[in-house]
């Protein structure tokens, strides 16, 4: 026994570190779909769908492909809702090419020297579809995928499209008809030439819908333009029944580590915990000796082995009370840089609007089951400023106050719920599995319960839809300005 047991330390000591240690999915908790990812050397580049919300296409950097921290945002503008990104990286220069959700539907590319930006100003191709893809064919030239198995060619500079070259190259996969899903909808288009292949990365069955909706299929061919062949064992990821902890998994991008390991990094959401959105999440792949790509198998709600060497970045939610505009938090629609005035902790928030709605309210992604935020509030002008937990302009829930009452927000309407007579308060909100209550204080030491109470587990794109989800944030309405500061995030 002890000789076995001497063996058994023997080898964990020498089993190489990255065959020790685990992660748990998800790599980035809560709202970041539609996940686009860039390896350049031992650096990993990643970027998300950005919907309403502003500054939009947040740059996230990596060295484990686990542990994320913002380093960068591409979009300052409003030009609709943006889906589906696709981070590129081609001579020199950084691109992301991305959708603009508007009528008619339009796509964008922006360019930097560095993923750390500065980004550059929008770019419209005028091109329709969605969810567009950049590659490189066998002849050299460069263009984008798109949404319905259809390609374009680009200009040389990645910043046009040459008219006329749209054509259509893939049908996608049929899966049995008796799957339940939100439809076929081929979309997410994500192509890489590996070897003497190009490997076509499709997102099929619909993003949310039922839970067995969504999914990765894979085709391959040695030419862009096909023929392209379907995956004998398809789909590469898909949630097959309700019970399972993540449902609608798809829209998948493929990376490989330094060391030649290959792994899918895709969205899904919750089970139990739909508003928080589609979340990241990441599982091992390998290819086969007929040249296929296959899961490794396993679960992945359970430890996976960690990619790489852990590393460490500074835990992005620890940053919140430094007001990281672009970084962490980020206003709804309507981004005015002059608004925010930020000094150490403290936050001057220039009220806009005459509801939390029109005031275009400052949020983040807090991505866990139970947490409360607090801030310590004090009020410039006619203003009313507080707390909010924020899906759209007609579904939100918050706490706030103005010189004379405090206020119960609910679905963007304040009702009056007691007597303040000042223009400084400590607020408080809570969200514990869904359950949201708020509370108040004059000293930030001794708290007062407000009467009443919310659940918000409905607050979700298959109720709501526009694909958002339900963000904790700070607001100020009226004419004049709030100062936040002590601004605190606590997870339960």
């Amino acid at each position: 026994m002890k000789k076995l047991l001497l063996k058994l330390v023997l080898l964990t000591v020498l089993l190489p570190v990255n065959a020790q240690e685990t992660f748990t999915n998800p790599i980035l908790g809560g709202d970041f779909p539609d996940p686009t990812i860039l390896r350049d050397g031992d650096d990993y580049y990643m970027t998300h769908s950005a919907f309403d919300y502003l500054p939009g296409l947040t740059v996230f950097h990596s060295k484990d492909l686990v542990h994320w921290e913002p380093i960068s945002y591409a979009l300052k503008e409003y030009l609709g809702s943006i889906w589906a990104p696709d981070i590129k990286k081609y001579k020199g220069k950084y691109y992301i090419y991305f959708t603009v959700a508007v009528r008619p539907r339009t796509n964008y590319v922006v360019v930097a020297d560095s993923p750390y930006g500065p980004w550059s100003d929008p770019v419209d191709l005028k091109v329709d579809h969605i969810d567009p893809c950049h590659v490189v064919g066998e002849d050299g030239k460069r263009y984008l995928v798109l949404s319905g198995g259809d390609r374009v060619q680009l200009a040389d500079d990645g910043l046009s499209v040459i008219p006329g070259t749209m054509k259509h190259i893939y049908d996608g996969w049929r899966y049995p008809e008796e799957w339940v899903t939100e439809g076929f909808s081929l979309e997410g288009p994500k192509i890489y030439r590996i070897g003497k292949y190009f490997y076509y990365l499709a997102a099929e069955g619909g993003t949310a819908g039922p839970p067995t909706s969504h999914l990765i299929a894979v085709a391959r061919s040695e030419r862009l333009d096909g023929p392209w062949e379907d995956m004998p064992t398809n789909p590469l990821v898909h949630t097959w029944k309700n019970n399972e902890r993540w449902w609608s998994k798809g829209h998948g991008s493929l990376i490989d580590t330094p060391d030649g390991r290959w792994f899918t990094v895709y969205h899904a959401y919750e089970n139990g915990y739909l508003n928080l959105g589609r979340q990241t999440l990441m599982e091992p792949v390998h290819f086969t000796s007929d040249g296929w790509i296959v899961a490794d198998g396993g679960d992945a709600s359970q430890p996976m082995a960690q990619p790489t060497k852990v590393w460490q970045p500074a835990d992005r939610l620890a940053h919140l009370g430094e007001f990281r505009i672009g970084l962490d938090w980020k206003y709804y629609k309507a981004f005015d840089p002059t608004r925010a005035i930020v000094s150490g902790d403290e936050l001057t928030l220039k009220a806009r609007g005459n509801d939390v709605a029109s005031s275009a309210p400052l949020m983040f992604v807090a991505g866990t089951h139970r947490y409360e935020i607090e801030a310590e509030i004090t009020l410039e002008g006619d203003v009313q400023a507080g707390l909010v937990l924020y899906y759209n302009g007609k579904f939100n829930i918050g706490t706030g106050f103005d010189a004379k009452k405090r206020y119960r927000i609910r679905r963007n309407e304040a009702g009056r719920r007691g007597e303040t007579n000042t223009n400084h308060l400590w607020l408080l909100l809570r969200n514990d599995d869904h359950v949201v209550t708020a509370y108040w204080s004059e000293d930030g030491k001794r708290w007062h319960q407000e009467q009443w109470g919310h659940e918000v587990s409905g607050f979700n794109h298959n109720t709501l839809y526009e694909f958002q989800s339900l963000l904790p944030g700070i607001y100020a309405q009226g004419k004049g300005s709030a100062v936040f500061k002590n601004f605190k995030y606590r997870k339960l």
